[in-house]
């Protein structure tokens, strides 16, 4: 298969590092040009040069906005105003007791990890519609489906996700614009290698800690280890491609065969 994105510009939030780092360098491994945001215009810069390692032949613009309020959201769509391709990547995450979760950080988890994708589209999907063809992507979680009972607030906005691609693929429909939603699995991150040594301590190797985070937190995948980001990355792609059309209003699991069904 070709993945020819070549003539395509896309947006990935959140693309500074991990994830969207990875899905940023794929996008433009196909030929896309590709937004990279975060919100710190100096350590974009830096991970602009990485990216740029990674993919020497690769087109990025740096897109240095917090999307997660409106007039960072504003920004980002100036910036990159034509969009095709938009991956609502963005997203935080942590464990805390269910009791303990406040009003606050309630509001600021769906905020981040929903409000702030539902506002892109708004922007970006009529521009998408008119033109006839787009793609448009929010990263969830195998958290969507089995809720972790020391993260809930984290597995309700990624729940919340899969309504909200649902509705928009069927606000998009017939126009030749498609909107999934991708069920990503455990996966190795710097910020879930952080969130392994919260849960298993700091005393063992990388390697027995990621097998004792998979062993007693996860045990339900079938990989038995955390996905590395390419691997979610090569899914991204391929459903940002022409060869995605027929594929929309989907929930696609790459999630290791965590989730323990057929369907998610």
């Amino acid at each position: 298969m070709k993945l020819d994105l070549a003539g395509r510009t896309a947006l990935v939030t959140g693309s500074s590092q991990g994830i969207g780092a990875a899905i940023a360098a794929g996008l433009a491994r196909a030929g896309a040009t590709v937004g990279v945001n975060g919100r710190d215009a100096a350590r974009l810069a830096g991970s602009l040069e990485e990216l740029r390692e990674r993919v020497p032949d690769g087109r990025f613009v740096a897109v240095a906005a917090d999307v997660t309020t409106q007039d960072g959201a504003a920004r980002a769509v100036e910036a990159l105003p034509d969009a095709d391709i938009l991956v609502n990547n963005l997203g935080i995450f942590g464990a805390r007791p269910a009791l303990e979760i406040t009003d606050d950080e309630w509001r600021r988890y769906f905020e981040v990890n929903v409000l702030a994708g539902v506002r892109l589209t708004r922007a970006y999907l009529p521009r998408m519609t008119d033109r006839g063809w787009g793609r448009v992507l929010y990263i969830a979680s195998d958290s969507a489906v089995a809720v972790p009972a020391e993260m809930i607030h984290y597995g309700m906005t990624k729940t919340a996700l899969l309504a909200v691609s649902r509705g928009f693929a069927k606000e998009a429909a017939g126009s030749g614009v498609t909107v999934n939603s991708v069920i990503a699995g455990p996966t190795h991150t710097e910020g879930v290698e952080e969130f392994v040594r919260q849960l298993v301590g700091d005393g063992l190797p990388w390697d027995e800690a990621q097998r004792a985070f998979m062993r007693e937190h996860r045990p339900q995948s079938l990989l038995r280890r955390l996905i590395e980001p390419d691997e979610i990355a090569h899914l991204v792609v391929y459903l940002s491609s022409p060869l995605a059309s027929a594929t929309t209003g989907g929930a696609l699991r790459v999630d290791g065969g965590y989730v323990d069904s057929v369907l998610p």
